[in-house]
């Protein structure tokens, strides 16, 4: 026991230093749990004895059923079948497809059947935790590419449990997973027709159980109001399923991951997801860790060609049918590129299958180490593919752009850079007030889109000097940047503002930063993506909270002036090569104003309300208070002295 302690406790004493490195380093968590094992086991030799190596694996084996039970809690059956499409065309043909290159492949290196067929099903899945995160690191995940790339991985995540339901028929050395741990089993004795009854009867009790018992089971427990208790449920409900799928010679994470599927449309779900979360995430770096620190790196430098031509032969038949795919579904070339390098390494539940396929004794200890240590390769290797994505990109980004550009046929006095969702309202509300306008972006597919609905706009990058010539710059009034790029964005007022210095310059910002850059580059008006939304939602947050219509509105109208205001000042004291937290100048002028800010709103409000209510049917008054004006100045050229840092002019009320 003593031994176990202090094996856990260098187990976890690793997982907190080098884990946050990973992430740190943008590698991820799972690769963290990867090379933690890794130095625990073949750095620095720490496993312990074989008996503690073999207790910790078998106690860190059930953060994957937790993570089974959890996925199945994320696929309600009614949203899985409105998926059905991608999930058949997409990820069952990328299964099916990579499943026979490589069962083929291990077949020509004269492995049997049974055993290409399992090192097939263990590589042809990809790392869900890896992609998943890296996608949402990047903001890939509601591209093309990235909902492809999700459809993929979720029919790869489901079908887990077939494979794992598989595995018994194609073992030599033993029936049943249970069994071949030394467990006992209720149909170990059974014949064959009375043992599949068992099976499907504890099957069906599953299922009946997610439907009918789980609920009125949660209700009462949490009628209690004690959190330990709704904690405690939730692992009974998983201990238990676990448990019977033993007794009857199935794998836990079939039997956990059912009863999370009938869970999905419960009202307790996010609960059970809350309480579980916890231990599944401990438990399965807890099992990474193991496998890492099980990997035999001597085969590695023993056979070094052999293991990199394995890895990097796998990494190209993945990359290989993916691409077929993508091509057979028509996907635009940089959804095509995501999808083929974001999904072509091995995965997670390699490690799983591996190691259920040597308790099957399907694969022996020595290939399956082999396998693992390819796995563990291709998914450190998956950082460098989606680095490789990036620069495709841009290259793909650049060619289009010197090739592709499209001829701009009419010049008008209105130039709006970037059509995403900023851009497209302020387009759709200068044209449909009757102003034509000239419509650029990079992105073709947005350019595509808008002609499909009737709005016209030309293909090509707003940074370039030959383009915004031939839309017009040189004659336009008005030049609105709203590219999604700060840096682009920068670059193109800052350009434009050198070329024409009595241009008007309307730009996007994305945070009070980027206000203070392109205040310097020279833009008339700076509007803040997200400053009127927040400013509306925090109005209906103050007419909930109990003040009047007009009383919010009010507050709303100080706030918004004195942040204007705010940012002119700061404006002026910021400098580009200092963080903000350390120029003291913008920290003391900063305080000053917040402090300034919330004595207006004390003071408005400190003779009773009658003082707002008295100027409810006349004329708002339009001057700041308590010394928060900062009179305008002029500049060369005609312009203010400070950024417009807000989604409205000046004067004009606001709604």
């Amino acid at each position: 026991m003593a031994s176990f302690l202090l094996l856990a406790t260098v187990y976890l004493a690793t997982m907190v230093i080098a884990v946050p490195i990973s992430a740190r380093l943008g590698l991820g968590s799972v690769l963290g749990y990867l090379i933690a094992g890794i130095l625990i086991g073949p750095v620095m030799g720490l496993t312990g004895t074989d008996g503690d190596m073999t207790e910790l694996q078998h106690f860190a084996e059930f953060g994957v059923v937790m993570m089974l039970f959890l996925i199945g809690l994320e696929l309600e059956p009614r949203a899985l079948w409105d998926m059905r499409q991608r999930l058949i065309g997409l990820g069952g043909a990328q299964l099916l497809g990579t499943i026979v290159l490589l069962t083929l492949a291990a077949m020509a290196l004269n492995q049997s059947f049974q055993v290409a067929l399992t090192l097939a099903m263990i590589l042809s899945l990809s790392s869900t935790a890896i992609v998943l995160q890296t996608l949402s690191e990047k903001s890939l995940m509601q591209t093309g590419g990235g909902r492809a790339t999700f459809a993929v991985l979720l029919t790869q995540d489901i079908a887990v449990i077939p494979m794992i339901a598989l595995m018994p028929l194609l073992a030599t050395g033993a029936t049943h997973g249970a069994a071949a741990h030394g467990e006992v089993t209720l149909i170990a004795d059974l014949p064959g027709w009375a043992a599949a009854s068992v099976t499907l009867g504890a099957v069906a009790a599953i299922i009946l159980a997610g439907n009918y018992l789980f609920r009125p089971l949660f209700r009462f427990v949490h009628s209690a109001r004690l959190l330990e208790m709704d904690t405690a449920l939730a692992l009974l409900i998983v201990v238990a399923i676990a448990s019977l799928m033993n007794l009857v010679g199935l794998s836990p994470a079939l039997g956990t991951f059912l009863a999370g599927m009938m869970l999905a449309g419960s009202e307790f779900r996010h609960e059970l997801e809350a309480q579980i979360s916890p231990f599944k995430g401990l438990l399965l770096g807890l099992f990474f860790i193991t496998v890492g620190a099980g990997m035999d790196f001597s085969l590695l430098a023993n056979h070094p060609v052999t293991i990199i031509g394995v890895t990097t032969a796998l990494i190209a038949i993945k990359a290989l049918v993916l691409f077929f795919i993508a091509r057979a579904t028509d996907m635009p070339r940089r959804d095509r590129t995501l999808f083929t390098l974001g999904l072509a390494q091995a995965g997670e539940f390699g490690f799983v299958l591996a190691s259920y396929a040597v308790a099957l004794t399907i694969l022996t200890p020595e290939v399956a180490a082999a396998f693992l240590l390819v796995i563990a390769l291709s998914m450190l290797a998956t950082p460098l593919l989606f680095i490789l994505h990036d620069r495709l990109i841009v290259w793909f980004a650049e060619d289009r752009v010197q090739h592709g550009a499209d001829p701009i046929e009419d010049q008008q006095p209105i130039i709006i850079a970037g059509m995403g969702r900023f851009g497209q309202v302020v387009n759709r509300l200068v044209t449909m007030s009757g102003f034509k306008t000239t419509v650029l972006d990079h992105d073709l597919k947005t350019i595509q889109l808008m002609r499909r609905f009737g709005f016209k706009g030309y293909f090509g990058d707003p940074t370039r000097p030959e383009i915004l010539a031939a839309a017009g710059l040189d004659k336009a009034r008005i030049l609105v940047a709203t590219l999604g790029d700060p840096a682009a964005n920068l670059r193109l007022v800052r350009y434009a503002r050198e070329r024409r210095p009595d241009l008007k310059i309307v730009a996007r910002a994305r945070d009070r930063v980027n206000v203070y850059q392109l205040y310097e580059a020279g833009a008339d008006h700076i509007v803040r993506e997200m400053f009127d939304s927040s400013l509306r939602a925090g109005r209906y947050v103050l007419e909930d909270a109990g003040l009047s219509n007009y009383e919010a509105a009010e507050l709303e109208r100080i706030f918004y002036r004195h942040d204007r205001l705010s940012l002119r000042e700061l404006a002026e004291v910021w400098k580009p090569d200092v963080p903000t937290e350390e120029n003291q100048a913008y920290v003391d002028r900063s305080r000053a104003l917040n402090a300034a800010m919330e004595n207006a709103l004390i003071e408005r409000f400190a003779h009773g309300r009658g003082t707002i209510a008295e100027n409810a049917d006349g004329e708002q008054d339009e001057e700041p208070e308590h010394g928060l004006s900062v009179p305008f100045t002029a500049r060369p050229g005609g312009r203010s002295s400070g950024p417009s840092a807000a989604d409205a002019p000046v004067s004009g009320q606001r709604q």
